[in-house]
């Protein structure tokens, strides 16, 4: 058996996006994590919904837990049917604008492998005018994956198997300082708590709590990954690591901005499903500024994310949301700033060893 290549950074981000893991298929996301995590201290379980818990105990048997919690899972497709031609009709795995599917490439996971194929649908030139005044939906697209029947396309796919975006991790930008991919929601997330855990570990760091860093399943379709950690573990406190759309684009007005790209990660008071405890958020806002950390307060009401089902757990969980600005996301082409990187690993860091919890 090959010795498992420990990843760091930019480098273990890239990995860790480009594994296909879309909601409720992320098993393969959960192999690599547990291969990551082999080099800290914690304690690994991995739960029936395949969940990751990396569990790192504190010391002298203390009796407040805090959980880190970010999702393997990424959007994605499942094929509903295959029509007589050996077109692919599918379904969106999470909220995927049908505005940003047209041509592109995509991945299914067959049964003997993967299988590529192109998003399509009837070309303009053959659209009505008044088709061509809306948006194709997705129910109105089909993947070509160059199959000529029916019996082509199901000798390597079926219905119910799934599929991602087919994206490369690109470093762009002034500086390189913006990188690009799928899934960066939130494999970000994963990767801040792996390096978090390592941090712990180089610096020898005893923690006055139990940590339980919670790489979750099944976001984008229902927080039921989150739900089942919070209620195993009971946290008494939760920081949800997670990336947020933003909008910082041309002719979007100021107050229409959930936040700015390079500014730090975003820290929410309150979206449709949580709000957030304000002496948790003071608290982390501080601690930013005490120690230089550029980090900004989420400006937009909008989305959710696992604290929505953490934070009603037993007898309540005092929680926090860290995200990442993300430009497109739920895209092939999520981008990020690197700067928004480095800084919510030392914000979430600085937390762990700084806040009375």
């Amino acid at each position: 058996m090959s010795e498992t290549k420990i990843l760091e950074g930019l480098e273990l981000l890239k990995h860790l996006s480009l594994v296909f893991g879309p909601t409720g298929s992320e098993e393969e996301v959960a192999d690599e994590i547990i291969k990551q995590l082999e080099n800290t201290d914690a304690q690994i379980i991995r739960d029936r919904m395949s969940n990751v818990f990396a569990v790192l105990h504190g010391k002298n048997r203390p009796e407040k837990t805090v959980m880190l919690s970010a999702h393997m899972d990424e959007v994605g497709f499942i094929i509903k049917d295959i029509d007589g031609e050996g077109y692919i009709r599918f379904g969106c795995l999470g909220g995927i604008d049908s505005r940003v599917l047209c041509g592109r490439k995509v991945t299914f996971r067959g049964k003997e492998g993967d299988v590529s194929g192109v998003i399509a649908s009837k070309a303009i030139h053959h659209q009505s005018a008044e088709e061509r005044k809306n948006a194709t939906k997705a129910n109105d697209m089909y993947v070509d994956i160059g199959a000529t029947s029916r019996e082509d396309a199901e000798s390597v796919l079926l219905r119910g198997d799934s599929g991602t975006f087919d994206s490369e991790f690109v470093i762009f930008g002034e500086n390189d300082g913006y990188a690009k991919c799928k899934a960066l929601d939130d494999r970000l997330g994963c990767v801040v708590m792996i390096e978090t855990l390592r941090r712990i570990k180089e610096e020898g760091i005893e923690l006055p709590f139990d940590l339980v860093c919670a790489f979750t399943v099944r976001e984008e379709i229902g927080i039921s990954g989150a739900t089942a950690a919070a209620h195993r573990f009971r946290p008494d406190y939760a920081i949800v690591l997670e990336t947020t759309a933003i909008a910082d684009l041309p002719d979007v007005p100021k107050n229409s901005r959930v936040s700015e790209v390079g500014n730090g990660g975003v820290v929410s008071l309150m979206d449709r499903s949580t709000i957030y405890n304000r002496d948790f958020v003071d608290g982390a806002m501080k601690i930013a500024e005490e120690n230089g950390i550029p980090a900004q307060i989420k400006r937009y009401v909008s989305g959710g994310n696992d604290a929505g089902h953490i934070h009603k757990t037993a007898d309540g969980t005092r929680c926090l949301a860290i995200s990442a600005p993300t430009r497109y996301l739920h895209s092939a082409s999520c981008v990020i700033s690197i700067k928004d990187f480095e800084s919510i690993k030392s914000h979430v860091y600085a937390i762990l060893t700084s806040y009375q919890f």
